[in-house]
């Protein structure tokens, strides 16, 4: 089979089922498949099934109500192009006389639609040139039959769902956060090596006084009462020295893994803090308080106490095994004979509880989802009367995590009751044996006491050590979440050599800006220039790329094409909280933190005096609402803001940003959710808030952009008018047609 027909066999494959063999009737003898994508959406933007297929000598396409198939044959000036905007994705076919065809998309097709285009582009090019296209061999992923790139060794879209299971390993990650308390660790290890030891002493006593005391006593012989002294008091002092090592150990080793858990805790969160917005996007909060949480506790609780008990059961069980050896090399091996089915079943299970402790915090995220999503939103839930439903939100996530517990334990109650069954056997075994060997005068009873009390212990602590295994996958899958956070690159990162920021002028430049949401182009092409202290309008239809804009200027994304400068010096080159320093931000829906109107207003500059903060309010217009409030700039705010009003929310973070005196400020929709009057109260705070300032704003309402010294009109994503008011709407152009629409509206709603 030839490269060529390999490729349209493998394109034809990715063809969705329902469309094989309609489109196989349209295909002449030598005519293939060369790539396809499936339309979901008609003119109106009602999800109806489609389909475009390119071939060697035509592009094909049916959509919903067509009696039958199209067909346009490759020709010089057939052309197909290809935008997106507001989540739809839109294809054109044109030819010299105009448009011959249009088809919409939702974006999930987007990166089949541009690798149609390319196919298409190059079966075009062939045509009119005459030569052949050079085919290259297509992969077509097994499972979901996307065609996979040359390049491209797994597929793009199974391995965001593939699981990868924590391993163990992971665990020993954990020695970055141990190892400043290295000497401490040693301490407490040789604490624990002298205390196990200490625990020995008793067993090792056994034979002696059974030999020497008890059965010469039975038998009516004398026994000297210093020796029962010497012994009695030898496992009274060995006792009080374990009880006194065990607790230097103890807390030693506690203090060390509260302070690693405490480290773990800070750094998770730092890294957080670091990570852009673009992380946080794609993550629940309940997910990630679980994570920096619970998670970081239980690996604490683990290092505290399970790690810590293991660790002296190894001790105890190697010690154990020198003991009875010395004691009896038979006995020793026969105690050993369950090992083998016991490791053999700790092998078998360790994989499932992995596997199922993994799924259990992920099932145990969705229960905090749902309290991270309804105590913050308790207001909407009461408004629309959905107590009821987010009850039974609760009640399915957390009956999902029954369920999964459920599944676990079934694995867990059979693997820890057998350990147990098996190392009873044991016991049983040795005293069977023990006996023959007392019998056949191979062993003296003290001996074989000494060894069923050394054997009791072994066998105990191999009961323990198996226990360790389902703790231990517990906190194995507890590290992997916590690492898959700290592994996490920023896609905003520090400049390897960073450029300091020295005065900030505001002169803000961008150059053929452009910026990507995965295969969503939101803003391409974008040039502008924006002069120290002016105030630059933005306005657009919803979608057109404002707020992504405003996102690249404040670095909460990096761009994906061209580059923003200020002052002349690329952003990126700024330490990232150097440069946002000199930016204030008035938001639309603003956010204010649990704690007192002063802290608030004060939250960008913490060390601010009180005459800082009263001057800002009063440059905000809030000085006044805030003394008739009881305990004045003192009044407790409730969490995010709920005890005020959003004008008064807006005020104080307009003082919040006045506070910080920047040199560039950010408004975006600061007084679009407000009534009127308090948009006059708000304006007049912006009206000082703008002095001297570069100023970008974003408005809804047009009309409050009047003092803007330019506006700047965007349309899917792009820049199409710049100019002040008047000289905009003499153009009668893009911004013409929304002033001329927004009026329109208000008229009406006026009537």
């Amino acid at each position: 089979m030839t490269t060529k027909q390999l490729s349209a066999n493998n394109s034809f494959v990715s063809l969705p089922e329902i469309w094989r063999d309609d489109v196989k009737k349209q295909l002449s003898a030598d005519e293939n498949v060369l790539c396809s994508v499936e339309v979901d959406l008609d003119q109106r933007l009602h999800f109806v099934k489609g389909l475009i297929v390119v071939t060697e000598k035509r592009l094909l396409a049916k959509t919903h109500g067509d009696a039958g198939w199209q067909d346009w044959p490759f020709a010089q000036d057939l052309q197909l192009k290809h935008h997106d905007h507001a989540g739809v994705g839109h294809l054109e076919l044109l030819n010299a006389q105009g448009r011959l065809a249009s088809w919409r998309f939702t974006l999930g097709q987007n990166l089949l639609a541009i690798r149609l285009i390319d196919q298409f582009k190059e079966q075009c090019e062939s045509h009119v040139s005459g030569l052949p296209v050079v085919h290259t061999e297509q992969n077509v992923c097994p499972s979901c039959k996307a065609i996979l790139e040359p390049e491209q060794e797994e597929c793009p879209v199974c391995t965001k769902v593939i699981y990868t299971p924590p391993s163990t390993w992971t665990l020993f990650r954990l020695w970055r956060f141990a190892q400043p308390y290295r000497w401490q660790l040693l301490l407490g290890f040789s604490l624990m090596l002298l205390g196990t030891a200490a625990h020995m002493i008793p067993r090792y006593l056994t034979k002696p006084l059974t030999d020497e005391v008890l059965i010469p006593y039975q038998n009516g012989q004398h026994v000297d009462p210093n020796l029962v002294s010497l012994y009695i008091g030898g496992l009274f002092g060995s006792a009080v020295i374990a009880w006194l090592l065990s607790w230097g150990k103890t807390y030693i080793l506690a203090l060390v893994s509260e302070r690693i858990g405490a480290d773990l805790r800070t750094t998770t969160y730092q890294h957080l803090m670091k990570l852009s917005l673009e992380y946080f996007g794609g993550k629940r909060t309940g997910d990630l308080m679980s994570r920096v949480g619970s998670e970081s506790d239980r690996i604490c609780v683990y290092l505290s106490l399970h790690l810590l008990d293991f660790a002296t059961d190894v001790l105890m069980f190697l010690m154990t095994v020198v003991a009875l050896m010395q004691i009896n090399t038979k006995l020793a091996l026969v105690t050993l004979l369950p090992l083998p089915i016991i490791a053999w079943m700790i092998h078998m299970v360790r994989d499932k509880l992995r596997t199922g402790f993994e799924k259990i915090d992920r099932v145990w995220g969705e229960v905090t989802n749902v309290l991270a999503d309804t105590i913050p939103g308790i207001r909407v839930v009461k408004a629309f009367a959905q107590e009821n439903r987010e009850a039974t939100r609760f009640r399915e996530a957390n009956k999902h995590n029954l369920a999964a517990n459920d599944k676990l334990n079934k694995v867990w109650s059979l693997f820890s009751p057998t350990v147990s069954f098996l190392t009873d056997l044991g016991i049983l075994v040795v005293w069977a044996f023990g006996i023959w060997q007392v019998s056949h005068d191979e062993i003296t009873v003290g001996s074989l006491v000494a060894a069923v009390a050394f054997i009791g212990n072994f066998y105990g602590r191999i009961d323990s050590m198996s226990r360790i295994v389902s703790v231990t996958q517990k906190s194995a899958s507890a590290a992997k979440r916590i690492f898959d956070i700290l592994d996490h690159v920023s896609s905003v990162p520090e400049p390897t050599q960073p450029v300091k920021v020295a005065e900030v002028k505001g002169n803000i430049e961008l150059r053929e800006v452009g910026f990507r949401y995965g295969n969503r182009s939101v803003n391409r092409g974008i040039n502008l220039s924006i002069q120290p202290g002016e105030f630059i309008g933005l306005v657009g239809h919803s979608g057109s790329g404002k707020s992504t804009l405003v996102n690249l200027i404040c670095r909460f994304y990096d761009v994906s094409e061209g580059a923003i400068l200020l002052d002349g010096v690329d952003i990126r080159s700024f330490p990232v909280a150097d440069y946002r320093s000199n930016i204030g931000l008035v938001l639309q829906e603003p956010f204010l933190f649990f704690g007192t109107i002063a802290e608030n207003i004060a939250y960008g500059k913490p060390h601010a005096s009180r005459e800082e903060i009263i001057a800002s309010a009063r440059a905000a217009h809030a000085h006044e609402f805030i003394l008739r409030l009881p305990q004045g700039y003192d009044s407790m705010v409730g969490e995010r803001g709920q005890g005020l009003s959003g004008g008064e929310r807006q005020r104080i973070s307009i003082a919040r940003a006045l506070l910080i005196d920047p040199r560039i400020l950010i408004m975006d929709e600061a007084t679009s959710s407000v009534d009127s009057e308090t948009e006059k109260e708000i304006q007049k705070a912006l009206d000082n808030l703008v002095k001297g300032r570069t100023t970008i704003a974003i408005a809804h309402r047009l009309s409050t952009l009047h003092k803007a010294d330019r506006l700047v009109v965007l349309d899917r994503g792009q820049v199409v008018e710049v100019g002040s008011h008047d000289e905009l709407m003499a153009r009668e152009s893009a911004y013409f047609r929304l002033y001329e629409a927004q009026a329109r509206n208000a008229n009406v709603g006026g009537e």
